[in-house]
């Protein structure tokens, strides 16, 4: 039976992605303020050896986006991870995976808004924050309404200035190694001594923040519809990991070199922290710059998956209708409710005590984890997999549930993961509370 969220075949062959064009998107929504800035988290609490735990966030990153961009080769669906497992579970599973993902990353959205707005202050400190927030907010939102071109446009700009960002830090960092930048305050050195000072528990407890970096393969599976070639899915993927694995290790490798990992402030980006030991004026504002591109483009590519997202439940009845209908092409109502939880989140971030807030966040990010879960699960229903890609769905969920299980061992993370446990029971009460409505309109695939 053909899928009413099949690709239309009335959309332009000039509006479909090239492999390489979604390879671009992919880190544009991937490379944000959850690397530049969390990064710093991920080496408090792990240590240098948290390069094993990058190292193995990105295989379980691979392991994901190969079942997620599978599944779209063989079957382009509209609202891809949440419409895989409404044909793999029913209608429950395409509703309580759908909401999940549009509440956790609002709730991430408000925390990405507050650190743009503190960012921006090192240039605008007399600014309230609030100003700042809703500036970031409205200027994401009128990228939104302009349509999924503009969109496009503006994250391929986004992905060359972060990619060359990182390129440069490399650059400047091996400079800086060779003494060709002369004494900085601290001797270039590996930290070999210490690299396991935090044991095990420290690196599997930094490998859920090595996985925030990773965060965005789920909008990759959304735009991947728009590919010329949807086959080209897991290629393009592969290409945009297998680049970011790279460059994410080489620089946290020479940030290690430059500056004492236990001198590391974790709420400065290190990268940052490592040139601002040498004699280059021009350094703060640039990376200042970089991290405000990095932060509002991760954002935007957020607000552009929830309303997509919001479009698909409407289409299927898990929300209200209206919010299916468009205006002049652009799902207006649906950018308005977006528009209305993304203040609310503004509000809550700014309002709420940080500690409680960033819980939050936390939870939100491990409900991500939870949805990646959920995709390789799904992949066991929708593909036909050999004994290889068994194997690959068996180590991913073993990867997640390593990941998640590590939150528990850090004060920072801990509590976040009880709050991810709230979350989840009350989209579990509300899916419970509706089963009568799928037990009438759909019935589970055979």
């Amino acid at each position: 039976m053909k899928s009413k969220h099949k690709a239309n075949e009335d959309n332009s062959t000039n509006t479909k992605l090239s492999w390489w064009q979604l390879s671009l998107l992919g880190v544009a929504c991937t490379i944000g303020t959850g690397y530049f800035l969390g990064s710093g988290l991920a080496i408090n609490i792990g240590g240098p050896a948290v390069l094993i735990s990058f190292l193995i966030a990105a295989t379980g990153t691979y392991l994901v986006f190969d079942a997620l961009s599978q599944m779209t080769s063989e079957q382009p669906l509209e609202g891809s991870f949440r419409s895989y497992a409404k044909q793999a579970y029913g209608g429950w599973a395409g509703f309580s995976s759908g909401w999940a993902y549009w509440t956790s990353e609002l709730l991430i959205m408000g925390s990405q808004l507050t650190a743009l707005s503190i960012f921006s202050r090192f240039w605008f400190p007399n600014i309230p924050m609030w100003i700042l927030a809703s500036f970031f907010a409205v200027l994401g939102l009128t990228i939104i309404i302009a349509g999924t071109k503009g969109f496009e446009r503006m994250e391929n700009i986004f992905a060359i200035i972060k990619t060359s960002a990182i390129v440069i830090f490399i650059v400047i960092a091996v400079l800086a190694i060779c003494g060709l930048l002369g004494q900085g305050k601290s001797e270039p050195t590996f930290p070999f001594a210490s690299f396991f000072e935090k044991g095990i528990i420290g690196i599997w407890s930094s490998l859920l923040f090595a996985f925030y970096a990773f965060g965005g393969i789920e909008i990759m599976g959304i735009m991947a519809m728009r590919l010329k070639e949807p086959k080209d899915a897991p290629k393009s993927g592969k290409v945009m990991l297998g680049m970011l694995a790279i460059i994410y290790v080489c620089s946290l490798v020479l940030t290690l070199f430059l500056i004492p990992w236990k001198e590391l402030n974790t709420s400065e980006s290190p990268f940052l922290q490592a040139l601002n030991q040498y004699e280059l004026p021009l350094v703060p504002h640039i990376f200042i710059g970089i991290l405000i591109v990095a932060g509002f483009s991760t954002m935007v590519a957020s607000l552009f998956a929830i309303t997509s997202m919001l479009v698909t439940l409407a289409e299927d009845k898990d929300a209200p209708t209206l919010f299916a209908k468009k205006v002049k092409n652009r799902p207006l109502l649906a950018i308005g409710l977006t528009t209305i939880g993304l203040a609310v989140s503004i509000v809550f971030s700014m309002l709420m005590p940080g500690k409680i807030y960033e819980y939050f966040t936390t939870a939100a990010g491990l409900m991500l984890i939870y949805n990646w879960m959920f995709i390789l699960i799904t992949s066991g229903s929708i593909l036909k997999l050999s004994t290889l890609g068994k194997t690959k769905r068996i180590s991913g969920l073993v990867i997640l549930g390593i990941a998640v299980a590590g939150s528990l061992f850090h004060h920072t993370s801990r509590p976040g993961f009880f709050v991810s446990l709230g979350f989840l029971f009350v989209i579990t009460a509300i899916t419970w509370l509706l089963r009568k409505k799928w037990t009438k309109d759909y019935s589970v695939p055979n």
